[in-house]
């Protein structure tokens, strides 16, 4: 999906209700538990089947010539959640559209990090653009070329006159010295959100304000992130890649938290996510392992979402649960296909789907 052709700044009235009936359509038609209890137990051509009858139909039918296997269903996936995401740019007017433009630009830096990481890791260039998802403003053709590139270095390098240069070019150093993705990847991160947040005006209320409370609380779920990532590593400070703009730990906060897991654990328990963590705090604390741990603050996000689409229906609310779930949706089907291909077991597959 090209955003620069969908463009933004369309003028009218903000079009709420209008773009909220028809996301709330889209997501009916998403996958349910018992479509997934299906799936686990299918193999990869199965799935294929399903997936072509249902709403991938389209993609499955378009794209059976060129791909076969797991690599057609991921291809379909992604053609067909960027189809969705034109669709609500498409009907979207005034202040919501350029909302939805700026909100979907993430994965612009979805993509940034997906390249970083692959380069980083000597994976080829095919297994890269498998991981990439052709929904944001940079060109299509651009982000895979980046994926050809063997050193981190050229592919900021050649990022250098996108937004995200400046700070990439920063933080090339301290990757450098330090050998870890994390201050690249916390430099693009840092570049998106900050830019979406100096759109919003301060202390907007009610249906103005769930899209900024939605921004500071995807902001704290990457600090957190960061901060479980950076544990107990001597080279890397998190307070220096602490992501400005949420509300729930301040850079000191997290700089000390790091030091003590058991401290930040409290700090959560404690937190307005305690109650939907507890499950998950449980399990690091008895086996250490961040899996489960990260697949809650996937759930604790979506669950934000969610309960603020109920609060202010009309409002940019309805489109960005919508955006989370079919993102989620995209993501459990490829690990289901994956999985399967790998020969996993459907217990093991099953513990990698969110609902």
């Amino acid at each position: 999906m090209d955003l620069r052709s969908l463009g933004i700044g369309s003028g009218g009235t903000p079009n709420y209700e209008y773009v909220g009936a028809r996301v709330r359509a889209r997501k009916a038609k998403l996958f349910d538990e018992d479509d997934y209890r299906k799936l686990v137990r299918m193999s990869p051509n199965e799935i294929a089947r399903f997936m072509e009858e249902n709403e991938y139909g389209k993609e499955m039918n378009r794209l059976g010539a060129r791909h076969e296997g797991v690599d057609l269903i991921e291809y379909a996936l992604y053609d067909n959640m960027s189809r969705n995401f034109s669709d609500i740019v498409r009907w979207s007017e005034g202040s919501l559209r350029d909302t939805v433009v700026d909100y979907l630009r993430s994965y612009d830096a979805w993509n940034i990090k997906t390249v970083l990481r692959g380069v980083y890791t000597g994976a080829t260039a095919d297994e890269i653009r498998a991981d990439l998802i052709p929904a944001g403003e940079l060109d299509k053709e651009f982000v895979e070329g980046l994926a050809e590139r063997d050193e981190v270095k050229t592919v900021v390098e050649e990022l250098s006159k996108t937004p995200f240069g400046d700070a990439l070019n920063e933080a090339l150093r301290d990757f450098e010295d330090e050998g870890v993705l994390l201050p690249l990847e916390n430099a693009v991160d840092r570049t998106f959100y900050e830019g979406l947040l100096r759109g919003e005006r301060e202390g907007a209320q009610g249906p103005e304000g769930v899209y900024q409370e939605f921004l500071r609380a995807e902001i704290d779920i990457l600090n957190v992130r960061n901060a479980l990532r950076a544990a107990g590593s001597e080279q890397v400070d998190v307070g220096e890649y602490y992501i400005d703009g949420g509300k729930l730990f301040t850079a000191e906060e997290l700089r000390r938290y790091v030091g003590n897991r058991e401290e930040l654990v409290n700090a959560l328990r404690e937190s307005e996510y305690g109650d939907d963590l507890e499950d998950a705090i449980e399990a690091l604390e008895e086996t250490g392992s961040l899996v489960e741990f990260d697949r809650a603050l996937d759930e604790v996000l979506m669950g934000f979402a969610a309960s603020m689409k109920n609060q202010y229906p009309n409002s940019v609310a309805p489109v960005i649960s919508y955006i989370l779930s079919k993102e989620r949706e995209v993501q459990n089907i490829r690990g289901i296909a994956r999985g399967k291909e790998a020969g996993l077991s459907v217990e093991e597959i099953e513990e990698e789907v969110v609902i």
